[in-house]
């Protein structure tokens, strides 16, 4: 074989082009970014509530201390951008209840806020760029990063061949973190070669019989490697440029079926602009208008739960593949990954809470009973409005048998309230979501925090590292 260094794989310059180059001019994609960057800060105050998540923070080793390190939102670690970008990633992960992206990958863009954050108060406190790192170019790199991961995940199925969607976040964060760190357009080639030559996350995490709670860290650990990778890059390591189509060595090769990896629109702020936010409940985004519909029927059922003979779910695909679950439920993220649980504590109590996952509220002995009254069953008119990109739709339906002549209950929705369709409904219990969260854990922060967020004038030229300032405690 002829040795010959090789031209870059086309989708590396592709996204190499968009971070070093694009201009972003919609403002419907700045304001949808100041609202994501405020519920992403509001899903990490509330993750301090738990303290399977709190015992992840801090420095790696305790004890230990760093002059000029990164705040971490809520909290009083100064950390270095590594460890911080994990902190940060990690917070808002949590929960399950930050912004999602559906298509054949799914995720959740606002993982990359644990590199773009940490990179950037670090870049404003040991250097001379805080002029330009405002809060708007915050929110630019946001676009970038979201678009980057959900333009990969348009067509591309890493969940096919057993990846977690993860990859995407390390692959979306490395090429930023590259950029924002003063890295040049061949830098940024270069730092993605090593996303994506790194060994991927399977997603044994968040299935049955393995389910746990790495899903909630998996995406701290992704952001937190492509800081990493982004800082060996700016230090002399090279790139290897074929990464992805080098005959038998190659990710396509090795990892991906042999199948070409594609991007299948040009890189704008499409992503940003109909990102999904998870504003009622924190549930996997699949079941969310199922759980919609079961919070709509909780008034109807409470009183006769034992006449109820079967439910049954009609959802898409994909919320058939991820979270149909029968069988015991062993933690929180067993849990919050069970359509049949997230609907039962619908119906049960009108309402679903983060701390209604958690085991002394799972021994309830009325979730299990239900749960064994369910079936799901693909609706393949859902499978298509899922993947149809003109709907983006999300559907689910419920019906529920009586055992007497009690007439049958059915329900259904499409689109969630944090569909794009639904966003003039939505902002405004958006900005509630962010307050009650928030209330949870500091209510003494509440007035300042939300005041900050929601005036966008004052927002945008505010120095990233004042605004971490203002957040930390």
């Amino acid at each position: 074989m002829q040795n010959i260094r090789p031209n870059p794989d086309k989708v590396l310059l592709e996204i190499a082009d968009y971070v070093a180059d694009k201009e972003i001019h919609s403002d419907l994609a700045f304001d949808t970014a100041r609202l994501a960057l405020m519920d992403s800060i509001g899903c990490a105050v509330l993750a301090l509530k738990f303290p399977a998540c709190k015992k992840l923070l801090g420095p790696w080793v305790k004890g230990m201390s760093i002059q000029n390190g990164v705040r971490v939102p809520a909290t009083d670690y100064v950390l270095d951008p590594i460890k911080a970008a994990f902190d940060i990633g990690t917070m808002i992960r949590w929960l399950d209840y930050n912004d999602t992206w559906l298509a054949k990958e799914w995720g959740h863009p606002s993982d990359n806020l644990g590199a773009l954050l940490a990179v950037m108060d670090y870049r404003c406190r040991t250097s001379d760029v805080k002029a330009s790192y405002t809060v708007r170019s915050l929110c630019e790199a946001m676009i970038k990063a979201y678009e980057i991961q959900g333009i990969l995940a348009l067509e591309n199925s890493f969940n096919a061949v057993g990846f977690d969607h993860v990859v995407l976040v390390k692959v979306a964060s490395t090429a930023l973190a590259t950029k924002l760190l003063g890295g040049s357009k061949d830098q940024i080639i270069d730092a993605l070669s090593q996303a994506w030559i790194d060994g991927q996350s399977l997603r044994t995490y968040r299935h049955a019989p393995n389910t746990g709670s790495r899903k909630s860290w998996a995406a701290g650990d992704a952001t937190s490697r492509a800081v990493r990778l982004a800082l060996l890059t700016l230090q002399g390591e090279k790139g290897y440029p074929s990464v992805l189509t080098a005959p038998k060595w190659g990710f396509e090769a090795s990892y991906f079926d042999g199948k070409p990896l594609k991007i299948v629109q040009p890189l704008d702020s499409y992503v940003m602009e109909n990102i999904l936010f998870k504003i009622s409940y924190p549930a996997e985004f699949h079941a969310q208008t199922a759980v919609e519909v079961a919070l709509n029927m909780h008034a109807d059922i409470k009183d006769d739960l034992d006449n109820i003979e079967k439910i049954t779910i009609y959802t898409q695909e994909a919320g058939k593949r991820i979270i149909d679950k029968q069988g015991p439920l062993h933690n929180p993220a067993d849990r919050d990954h069970c359509i049949q649980y997230m609907v039962a504590v619908g119906l049960l109590m009108g309402d679903l809470k983060a701390e209604y996952y958690e085991d002394s509220f799972a021994k309830d002995p009325r979730i299990d009973n239900l749960r064994a009254k369910m079936e799901v069953i693909e609706e393949p008119a859902f499978t298509q409005a899922y993947f149809d990109p003109d709907k983006r739709a999300i559907p689910n339906k419920l019906h529920i048998q009586f055992k007497n002549t009690k007439q049958a209950l059915s329900g259904e929705s499409f689109y969630p309230v944090g569909h794009k369709s639904r966003r003039k409904e939505g902002v405004p219990l958006l900005l509630e979501k962010f307050c009650n969260n928030c209330n949870q854990v500091l209510p003494q922060k509440t007035e300042q925090w939300f005041e900050l967020f929601n005036n966008a004038d004052q927002l945008w030229d505010m120095p990233v590292d004042s605004l971490m300032q203002v957040l930390s405690v």
